[in-house]
């Protein structure tokens, strides 16, 4: 499947916004007013995690429903562990794809591919590493571990590198302020923003405004 979004079209797009939601839920129904909600609240990102059983399936609802009806909308996929599973979510339409550790061979399919991917990582060396790969970004997991610190440290030798912090990133003023101060290009969010109970009572509307406060809270 040939790839709606450009790789540069996805990574302007994570640079202005500065937010990646992400989320998982095995009810692609569900999923399709999660994405509405986040869309509804100016959010044009979102991380479907890989979890369990037939996942794919339900990327598959919810990419053909992105397509159609959320214009603008850049569905990527996280949780991803070896190349051909970033292989069949891209052929599904994934615009990007996370993983929570750096892993070669998933970037060498991206690269071909041209989508950006961004790999998890938690040293200078395998920062570096990832950027000699040609990833543009690198997610920093668990964030909460390492701190806003760790995200200053790096720039002062690497202001070149482009970090994003998840794990450990709520939605509010502090938490977000620290981050941002810190140098982080952007955060990526899941249950503190998208939480488990939000989406099991079907308060749709307060994730819509949830997403649009954090999105504000963001720009300078």
């Amino acid at each position: 499947m040939e790839q709606d979004y450009s790789r540069m079209a996805v990574l302007n797009t994570i640079a202005e916004q500065k937010l990646l939601p992400l989320f998982y839920h095995p009810d692609p129904e569900v999923g399709k007013d999660v994405l509405k909600a986040c869309y509804r609240g100016g959010g044009r990102l979102l991380e479907f995690v890989n979890r369990g059983a037939f996942a794919h399936e339900v990327f598959a609802q919810l990419s053909r429903y992105a397509r159609q009806e959320l214009p603008g909308m850049m569905l990527g996929v996280g949780s991803v562990t070896d190349a051909a599973t970033a292989s069949l979510y891209m052929n599904l339409g994934a615009a990007f794809v996370v993983s929570a550790s750096l892993r070669e061979d998933i970037a060498k399919v991206c690269n071909r591919r041209k989508v950006p991917y961004f790999p998890g990582c938690g040293s200078l060396t395998e920062i570096g590493r990832a950027e000699e790969l040609g990833c543009e970004i690198v997610k920093l997991f668990p964030g909460g571990v390492y701190g806003p610190g760790f995200v200053k440290a790096v720039l002062g030798p690497q202001p070149w590198t482009r970090i994003m912090p998840t794990g450990g990133v709520a939605p509010s003023a502090e938490s977000l302020n620290a981050w941002m101060e810190a140098g982080a290009a952007c955060v990526g969010m899941g249950s503190k923003l998208i939480s488990k109970a939000l989406v099991a009572e079907q308060q749709f509307d307060e994730l819509e405004e949830r997403v649009r406060a954090t999105l504000a809270l963001l720009q300078p």
